[in-house]
């Protein structure tokens, strides 16, 4: 068992924080953000009827982004609801509830509730507990992890990802046909059917010094595609020529992030979006990412109709599970 986790540390500091969460200057949000300015980060509705155009679009945005929020999504709002609802429920509960859940330790698997995820080379830890768990596919999902209360919690999740395929599709379609590939051949390049959902979700309590943490580090995503559900604070911050802006929130929005199997896949021809959390002083952020993962065996590449001699690979083939060992440990790929 952890025995710190970071909502237990923000209850027991008033004004000050732990040596260990305070980023160097170079991190610190107080200094890098440039304040008062919102990142334009495209906006589509994709229940648009011109197909063509919202593959355009979402093409474009993952060109020149890495980034896009999608609205109109097909989520009904009071599934979204009821999912989040679910979460907060979770960790609001006493801590002695939520420790069954803890990723067990030398675990392979980062499923399950925790604090710290990765090496960090600085040392330095993030301001956030986090729960993750796998929701689909079936074959894939290891209940030990799913919360037994709040007592609604699985049906949410399930309702949820029910609707969450459709928004998968259209997405793998879209960037898909904008390379010159057939509709479904992005996807099947990154597992099929086999292509894991993985749940995360984020808890950023109230921090005594926002201006000298951050929930999480600046990173892109490792998967093949993010779907990030956030709450109402702010705390989303994106990388755009080297200076770091606030994504604005839009209500029942879903923020989409290209990960690094896209961006290999497409050749460079898609960004991984470098990107990272603040956090706030007097409220708790969350965010629900779902992170669209390729089977830890199955290799990535270049897609192969996207290479040849005038435009040879630009990144090595490796197996996914390979691929994440690597960066989680910061090891050079």
């Amino acid at each position: 068992m952890e025995t710190e986790r970071v909502q237990n540390i923000a209850s027991t500091f008033e004004d000050t924080i732990p040596e260990a969460f305070i980023r160097s200057e170079h991190e610190q949000p107080a200094i890098t953000t440039v304040h008062g300015v919102n990142l334009d980060v495209p906006v589509i509705d994709v229940s648009d009827p011109d197909e063509e155009k919202i593959t355009r679009l979402i093409a474009d945005a993952s060109r020149e982004w890495g980034m896009f929020q999608i609205v109109n999504h097909g989520i009904p709002s009071e599934v979204i609801s009821k999912f989040q609802s679910v979460g907060r429920a979770f960790f609001e509960l006493p801590q002695v509830e939520k420790e069954p859940y803890a990723k067990p330790p030398g675990a392979k698997s980062i499923e399950g509730y925790g604090t710290f995820l990765q090496k960090e080379v600085e040392g330095k830890k993030g301001w956030v507990d986090h729960l993750f768990h796998r929701i689909w596919p079936p074959p894939a999902i290891n209940y030990r992890f799913w919360p037994k209360n709040p007592p609604q919690y699985r049906e949410a999740n399930e309702e949820y990802v029910k609707y969450l395929h459709g928004v998968v599709d259209k997405l793998f379609k879209s960037l898909s046909l904008d390379l010159g590939l057939e509709e479904h051949e992005l996807k099947e390049a990154v597992g099929g059917d086999e292509l894991t959902y993985l749940l995360k979700i984020n808890y950023y309590p109230p921090c005594p010094r926002p201006d000298l943490a951050l929930g999480v580090v600046a990173h892109t995503d490792m998967c093949s595609i993010t779907i990030l559900l956030p709450n109402d604070i702010q705390g989303l911050q994106a990388c755009r020529d080297g200076q770091w802006y606030c994504v604005k929130y839009i209500p029942n929005a879903l923020v989409i992030h290209i990960g690094d199997q896209i961006e290999i896949l497409s050749n460079g021809k898609y960004k991984s979006v470098f990107h990272r959390t603040t956090v706030t002083k007097d409220k708790t952020r969350m965010s629900w990412p779902v992170f669209l993962e390729p089977p830890p065996d199955l290799a990535v590449g270049p897609h192969p109709k996207l290479v040849n001699e005038q435009n040879p690979p630009k990144y090595k083939t490796k197996k996914y599970g390979d691929y994440c060992y690597c960066k989680l440990n910061k090891i050079p790929q």
